[in-house]
């Protein structure tokens, strides 16, 4: 899936704006014919999740079916043309109507989808698209569906959330990222696979793409405006090498970038033209050593979440620039995307500022008491579309295939079938991607016996030893760290990351001694834990949980937020948010 472009052959009208929007509890609108309109409707904004844009309308703790609808005149310029409504997410799941016709559906959370309008949107005339969209999980989902009766029936009434999801962030609803209005050549260049290498002191450039039709393609590859390389090739399965000597490598210190533009061509013309950002770096792992560029690096940074006031989930321009240049100013250089595939945008910005990205799957708790071979279908699923879409990306070092699963330490998770799901689903990783080392975010009940530790290349650690366990007890539960990190590079002399460890703290609070939930009590935990991760030999990074508060559902352990965020959810900076600054600080003036 090409991203959407402007230029002489490609175009598009952007659909954001107020949309109209009705809630469909009992799920009737299909039935009775929603999709042609509605005369009763509330406005949203799209992007943006529907919950705290629309609290007041009774809808915050809502999940269940919604209904979006939008009219948008077609230029007639646009004739001639295929015609493509663009998704960049519908969260959970969705249908599309065009003027009143079933053109298009996604269940893939978090990501882009496309429906061919051609034929129902009419150029010179008006197209009503109407969207149906639903926030709730499938049971054979990999983040599965949970309920209240399910809660009761597990006898784990003190677990139960509001509303019920297994995930600890809020399940929130709407039309997340951009929605577009494609204009394309008929026959258009539809995918491109970019890898990069870098050989005797030469950058490889290596590309692949597809198209519907056309007689070949020519590749150019410019630095500052300057052609440094060409080449052609054939636009169904061919493959070129693209050689650049002396290459500018992309890195956090230096974020080097080359445009790469296809042609293609069609009877000795022009007919489509598609450009892309490069970065020509590598990213190994050897032995329990993490190498850009053939160089050791240790990850600084956070797990975060596309969480904002009042939009929720969605792309949020202005708090994404905000985010940047509070990673830019604590001295990040790295986070991961907890827990599923965050906007394009983002990926976009992270390219140019170098940031490196550990890109998650949208996998929270999977449950192998329910887990079968249509959820291990949809991973694989997911693993592809994700794959597909990110992997272009320079910033991108690192596929994580499944946040925490085993949550519930359950018997079934170390029994043979989560070795072989495990086999399965790193071997179509491997395939998909040879370029960038698997991972996945251990969660601490499922201990230092997690079968995925076996097949991926690093080790992913959330631990909360001295909060969820030894509450108050910093040192104790550094301690308790220490002794797993000790066992598992005794195991398996891999890299070992901590993408998750932290600690509540309301902004404000404070106390001469250790105390939960006060801002020195976080200092200090992540302080200990700091200590220890960057002196063990194993250890290739850590990520703090989290870089800002984000909502949740309703539970007695959540004042409204999780509050593990060193910046509140406004983004001001708590007592540990000047610690990290400080410490990452002297470890970047260490090359580290």
């Amino acid at each position: 899936m090409i991203r959407p472009q402007r230029n002489r052959y490609r175009n598009y009208l952007e659909l954001d704006g107020l949309w109209r929007f009705r809630a469909d509890p009992d799920d009737v609108g299909e039935t009775e014919g929603w999709a042609n309109g509605v005369d009763t409707w509330l406005d949203v904004a799209v992007p943006g999740s529907w919950n705290e844009q629309l609290a007041e309308a009774g809808l915050m703790n809502y999940t269940g079916a919604a209904w979006l609808f939008r009219d948008v005149f077609v230029p007639e310029t646009y004739a001639d043309q295929k015609l493509i409504l663009r998704f960049g997410s519908a969260d959970f799941r969705a249908i599309v109507w065009a003027n009143g016709a079933a053109v298009g559906e996604s269940n893939l959370p978090y990501m882009p989808f496309e429906c061919d309008v051609t034929g129902h949107a009419i150029p010179g005339e008006t197209l009503r698209v109407a969207v149906k969209v639903t926030n709730l999980f499938d049971y054979d989902w990999i983040t599965p569906a949970i309920s209240s009766e399910d809660f009761e029936r597990e006898n784990r009434l003190k677990d139960e959330v509001f509303p019920a999801t297994r995930p600890d962030f809020f399940p929130y609803g709407g039309l997340h990222r951009p929605v577009k209005l494609l204009a394309l050549p008929k026959r258009p260049i539809t995918a491109w696979e970019i890898e990069t290498d870098i050989q005797d002191g030469a950058g490889k450039v290596v590309v692949r793409t597809h198209a519907e039709g056309g007689d070949g393609v020519s590749l150019v590859l410019k630095r500052r405006g300057e052609t440094v390389a060409q080449a052609r090739l054939a636009p169904l399965s061919g493959v070129a090498n693209l050689i650049v000597d002396a290459p500018d490598l992309w890195s956090p210190d230096c974020p080097a970038l080359y445009e790469l533009t296809a042609f293609l061509e069609e009877d000795g013309e022009i007919v489509d033209a598609v450009s892309q950002l490069v970065g020509i770096r590598t990213i190994k792992v050897v032995g329990a050593s993490l190498l850009l560029n053939g160089e050791r690096i240790f990850l600084r940074g956070f797990g975060k979440h596309e969480d904002a006031p009042i939009s929720g989930r969605a792309l949020n321009l202005p708090f994404l620039v905000k985010d940047f240049g509070l990673m830019r100013w604590i001295n990040a250089n790295s986070f991961r995307t907890s827990h599923y595939p965050y906007a394009e945008e983002m990926l976009d910005y992270a390219d140019r500022h170098g940031f490196l990205v550990v890109s998650e799957l949208a996998s929270v708790n999977l449950d192998f008491r329910i887990a079968d071979e249509q959820t291990l279908a949809n991973h694989k699923r997911a693993l592809e579309a994700q794959i597909a879409r990110d992997r272009n990306h320079p910033c991108v070092i690192m596929w994580c295939l499944a946040n925490e699963p085993g949550y519930l330490g359950e018997a079934e998770y170390n029994e043979e079938n989560a070795g072989l799901y495990w086999d399965a689903l790193t071997q179509k990783a491997r395939d998909l991607d040879k370029t960038r080392p698997l991972t996945t975010a251990n969660v601490q009940y499922a201990g230092v016996d997690d079968p995925a530790f076996s097949r991926v290349d690093v080790i992913g650690l959330n631990r909360y030893h001295g909060w969820y366990n030894a509450p108050g007890q910093i040192e104790r539960g550094a301690e308790m760290v220490r002794k797993e990190l000790d066992v598992l590079h005794r195991n398996h002399a891999k890299p070992i990351i901590m993408f998750e460890f932290g600690a509540d703290a309301l902004h404000g609070e404070h106390s001469t001694t250790d105390q939960l939930f006060t801002e020195e009590y976080q200092e200090n935990f992540l302080a200990a834990y700091c200590d220890l991760l960057e002196n063990h030999p194993a250890c290739v990074g850590e990520h703090v949980w989290n870089f800002a508060d984000f909502r949740t559902s309703q539970h007695f352990r959540r004042v409204v937020l999780n509050r593990k965020g060193v910046f509140t959810r406004d983004r001001r900076p708590k007592r540990a948010a000047f610690m990290l600054r400080d410490r990452w600080g002297n470890l970047k003036k260490e090359g580290r």
